[in-house]
């Protein structure tokens, strides 16, 4: 096989649930396709890449030369909730359900010893000051309903503290024991959004 398709084969391999046959498949459906849809793809991938940065506030990716995402920026979103979530994704499932209408706090990742994720790896050192500065009145957990997820949500209310945000709440019934937000249907979203229950 040719190196250079070889290559860009094992870097398609290399991202989450895509195996070395999906990345055959992409690469040879982008080689073999005549309308310029690799190239499009190659520019649009550039341009990202060069202009998407996570917002210095919660998280979301955004473009740098809005400063904050449009989930900060939108006024009608200070209703006084914060969603912490582990990454990008959990946002566009709870988006694409709407069952969430405040604001995001993405932490980056889980606290896990066997993966090596630690503390200062999250993205939690400006929570206390933003619960504080937004006027947030709930802070609602949506992570995995995991060992990981529960030991991060146990080790960030530390960090923000009872004193600072004064209700603190995690998705109820309709998550699964070792349940990610990726794999839920936006009924059971739903569900588990109103059935909230208080920390």
């Amino acid at each position: 096989m040719n190196s250079k398709i070889e290559k860009l084969i094992k870097q398609f391999a290399r991202l989450p649930r895509l195996g070395t046959r999906a990345a055959q498949r992409i690469t040879l459906a982008l080689l073999q396709d005549n309308t310029g849809r690799a190239e499009s793809l190659a520019n649009a991938l550039l341009d990202t890449v060069h202009t998407i940065r996570p917002c210095p506030n919660c998280g979301v990716l955004c473009d740098t030369d809005v400063g904050m995402c449009e989930f900060c920026r939108d006024a009608a979103r200070a209703n006084g909730q914060l969603c912490i979530v582990r990454d990008l994704s959990d946002v566009w499932t709870l988006e694409k359900s709407s069952v969430f209408h405040g604001r995001y706090h993405i932490l980056g990742g889980l606290l896990s010893g066997v993966a090596g994720t630690m503390p200062d790896d999250l993205n939690i050192s400006n929570l206390p000051e933003r619960i504080k500065s937004e006027n947030i009145t709930e802070v609602i957990f949506a992570l995995p309903n995991t060992v990981e997820g529960k030991t991060t949500q146990h080790y960030v209310m530390s960090v923000i503290g009872p004193d600072i945000a004064p209700r603190f709440s995690e998705l109820a019934s309709g998550v699964p024991l070792g349940g990610d937000l990726d794999y839920l249907d936006d009924g059971t979203l739903s569900l588990a959004f109103g059935g909230r229950k208080e920390l």
